[in-house]
């Protein structure tokens, strides 16, 4: 019964209108309140959560991808990609989307991997003949590469939350992010075969794919940079952020020389301001765990699922369900900083790594970034293409499945995240 109150207030307050953040904090100050708690546990969260180092992480991972954003790299990747397999069948949704997936390697953002790249993808493939919706949804479904493949801010939340290695979270989603990749790719080449609608890209010259891959060759060591100093141990994740900020400041400041002081400016800006908003998130959620956890609403749950449940896969079809259903109403961060608390607890007791269960739940926060009404990445590609929020929807779908498909080979084979970080 109070685990219903609960949602009723929480969802009250967000069809009220009130920002996710302060609907979390609001809610959870109330319950301390209503439960005779003291209220200075909720100022005592807030700075308790906020002071740690591996936060930093976060704003230098947002300026580093912003200032790429703003210096034009997703232009010269996605030429460096095409110029290699364009010419394939389908190869423009192939450059596409291992085009999203080198971007999003250097930039750990889904909006800035589906902004960067659908800003110049989108109307090569339009006006090569690709189905809109196809292109919409290759877009959107591209674009949440950004939080699998490594860095990934929602990796670096989850670590921070549950208190596990965050490059062994980095290297257990390099393999996911990989076959997610395979599977789009399938699905584009299968696409283009059989239902056709597109002009092929005539083969590139030589010379024009030595030109392409020389001018997209230091965003590449810059993804090799950050990457391999992160797996090596030469640097942790905050460090390899802020080396892989000054690198891009190098490379779009000195070296390729696109980045003016008016655009430097704007990338810090919108970091500053998203930054903000990522925290007083972590911050209402904060004081909402602790009060649900001083309520002992995760033991409740977990012991529910226990009862209910009686077999792995049932908890992740269920698991599955519930992560979809709040997908349709929260944000990424939100789902990670709410449900993880309450749902591990019952996933490791059914035998889950901590791991890989928070690969499983990035996977399903990457559905969430593509189903409305609150998906942000088709609003992003939605205000890039100029295209209904239907038409950007229904694109998704395909793409929706095949997530869905990547969760069912992860629960059938766990070592494609847990071998690198363990095996290897």
């Amino acid at each position: 019964m109070t685990i219903a109150i609960i949602l009723a207030l929480l969802f009250g307050l967000l069809l009220a209108g009130i920002p996710v953040a302060f609907a979390l904090g609001a809610l959870g100050l109330g319950m301390l309140w209503a439960g005779g708690f003291s209220p200075l546990m909720a100022p005592q969260a807030v700075l308790s959560t906020l002071d740690g180092f591996i936060l930093l992480a976060v704003p230098l991972f947002l300026l580093m991808s912003n200032i790429l954003l703003k210096g034009g790299v997703g232009r010269d990747l996605f030429a460096a990609v095409q110029a290699w397999v364009g010419h394939w069948p389908g190869g423009l949704a192939i450059a596409t989307i291992v085009s999203c997936g080198i971007f999003a390697a250097i930039s750990g953002s889904s909006v800035a991997t589906a902004a960067t790249i659908g800003t110049v993808a989108a109307p090569e493939m339009i006006s090569r003949g690709y189905d809109k919706r196809f292109v919409y949804g290759l877009l959107a479904a591209g674009g949440t590469l950004g939080i699998l493949i490594p860095p990934s801010i929602p990796l670096i939340i989850y670590g921070f939350v549950t208190e596990e290695s965050v490059i062994a979270l980095f290297m257990a989603g390099v393999g996911p992010g990989l076959a997610l990749i395979g599977l789009f790719i399938v699905y584009s080449v299968i696409h283009a075969r059989f239902f056709g609608g597109y002009a092929p890209v005539p083969r590139a010259s030589r010379s024009e794919r030595v030109i392409a891959t020389w001018r997209a060759a230091p965003s590449m060591v810059l993804a090799l940079v950050v990457l391999a100093g992160i797996y090596t141990g030469a640097f942790t994740p905050t460090e390899a952020a802020a080396i892989g900020f000054a690198v891009a400041l190098i490379i779009t400041g000195l070296i390729l020389r696109s980045l003016t002081l008016r655009a430097l400016w704007q990338a810090i800006w919108e970091s500053m301001v998203t930054t903000v908003a990522i925290l007083l998130i972590i911050a209402g959620a904060k004081v909402f765990g602790k009060a649900i956890t001083l309520y002992r609403i995760p033991q409740e749950i977990s012991g529910f699922l226990a009862d209910t449940v009686s077999t792995p896969l049932g908890l992740v079809v269920l698991v599955s369900g519930v992560l979809l259903l709040m997908g349709l109403v929260f944000e990424a961060l939100s789902m990670i900083l709410i449900m993880t608390p309450v749902l591990l607890p019952a996933a490791m007791a059914m035998g889950f790594d901590p791991i890989w269960f928070g690969i499983f739940m990035v996977v399903m926060v990457e559905c969430a970034l593509i189903t409305p009404p609150v998906g942000l990445n088709l609003y992003v590609i939605q205000s890039v293409t100029r295209s209904s929020l239907m038409d950007v929807s229904r694109g998704t779908m395909p793409f929706l499945a095949l997530m869905l498909v990547l969760v069912a080979i992860l629960y059938a084979w766990p070592d494609l995240a847990l071998y690198i970080p363990f095996k290897l």
